[in-house]
This record gives structure tokens, sequence and C-alpha cells, in this order.
């Protein structure tokens, strides 16, 4: 059966069978072989294809880990747990987001914290302007499931309003190029901070402030799913969400 999966990979990066070929050191009948009969490469090359086309390993071939080892590459990818948000450092958020190279995202309710950051706000600008990609998601404040987690955490319409000053502290980053700004109305069980392949997500309790939650550090492994989870998970949120004009 054909690998449709590596098929597409490589038509989205724009690179042929040759040129892929070459540069993990192979033949190219061999990589036509992956794709057109579904030849399963071995683990070096498994990895350098997923390095090279930014997927992972497992979406690429589903069956060539063993449920064990995609699980010991999951544990790998946990840096750190914070057991609060306020625990943690805040030079940890600015290594972060500075390390970013092609990819933040900001995927909360309202996330006050950070955008009453006039250091991190900056931040953000200077690297949309440097050709990284600035996407912050915020909570719908007229939404249904805004002022559901208001009352959950006992703030009823602070809630809202705490999006609405987000939104404030954000206009220097409205209508910049490489930055865009989306209102979602989704049952958020994490807040997800991305930069490339590390996230810190900030678990959601019930009846407790985003703030006394813990925190994950998880930075992506080949092999492993965590992050992957996360970031499909914030693409979902991404596309059902409405733009905010500049």
């Amino acid at each position: 059966m054909a690998n449709e999966r590596l098929r597409a990979a490589l038509l989205a990066k724009g690179m042929s069978v040759a040129e892929l070929a070459e540069a993990i050191g192979v033949d190219p009948k061999t990589v036509e072989r992956w794709i057109a009969k579904g030849r399963e490469p071995y683990r070096k090359h498994r990895y350098a294809v997923a390095a090279l086309l930014g997927a992972d390993e497992t979406y690429l071939w589903p069956q060539a880990l063993t449920r064990e080892q995609v699980a010991s590459a999951s544990e790998s990818e946990i840096v750190t747990v914070y057991p609060h948000r306020w625990s943690v450092p805040r030079d940890t958020w600015g290594r972060l987001f500075a390390h970013a190279a092609e990819e933040i995202g900001v995927l909360v309710y309202s996330g006050l914290f950070l955008a009453d950051d006039a250091g991190m706000v900056r931040l953000f600008g200077e690297k949309a302007g440097a050709g990284v990609r600035v996407r912050i998601l915020l909570g719908d404040p007229d939404s249904a499931e805004v002022a559901q987690r208001g009352a959950d955490e006992g703030i009823d319409a602070v809630m809202a309003a705490r999006i609405r000053n987000a939104l404030v502290l954000y206009r220097p980053l409205r209508g910049r190029e490489n930055v865009e700004i989306r209102l979602h109305a989704t049952v958020l069980y994490n807040s997800i901070y991305r930069a490339d392949d590390q996230l810190l997500v900030n678990t959601h309790v019930y009846g407790t402030p985003a703030a006394n939650a813990p925190v994950l550090h998880l930075r992506k492994v080949i092999g492993g799913d965590m992050v992957s989870t996360y970031v499909e998970s914030f693409e979902r949120v991404w596309a059902q969400a409405k733009p905010v004009e500049s």
C-alpha cells in the first residue's frame, strides 16, 4: 500500500524524491519504494526524513514504533513540571519565545499576565518583524464559554473584562505583518504557549484560577506524541476562531 502521508508531506515541503534521497544519502529508487510500495525505512532514515519534512515519525509511519517506544519518547518530551503557573520563572517565558525561529502561538482565555507584560508584547513584535509567525487566540468575551469559565473561577464578568483588556494591550501588534489575533468560543482544558517545538501547557482545574494550576514544559522529541497532540489542538481551535479586525 502506498504511503500517501509521506507523499503529501514531500509535496507540502516542495521537495522532490531526488532531493530527499540526496539529503539523507539514499538512492532515489529507495525513496520511491517508500512512497509507492509503502516500504518502511530503517529507523535512522525515518528520523532523518521526519526531521527534514517537519513531520512526526509516528505520523509518516504509524506502525513503525511500538506503543512502548512511543510512550518512552513521549515521556522524554517532558522537560519539567511546575506546580503552579506563578512558579514558572519569568525568564523561562522570555527564553521560550526568544528562541522561536518560525512560530509563536498563544491559546488562552485572557492570558492577561502575558499581555500586561510590555516587554513580552515588544518581543512578539520583534519576532514578527524577523519573520516569525505570531498567532494569538483569546476567548470571545461575548461567548457562553467565557462566561462559564468566569463562573467556574468565581469571577463571573471579570473574565470577559480581562479579555477586552488583553485586546487593548495587544493593540501595538494588531495589523502588523506576521501577526494575527483571533477570538475563539471553545471550552479550554489547557492554555497553550508555543515557540516552535517547545510548549508551556497550563492545565485548567475546575474552580481554580489558571495561575494556580500546573504547567508542563514540553520539547518535541521524534517519536513522541505529546507535543503533537497539543499542537493539533491549537490548530483545531485556530481553524474555527474568528479574526480580530486590525
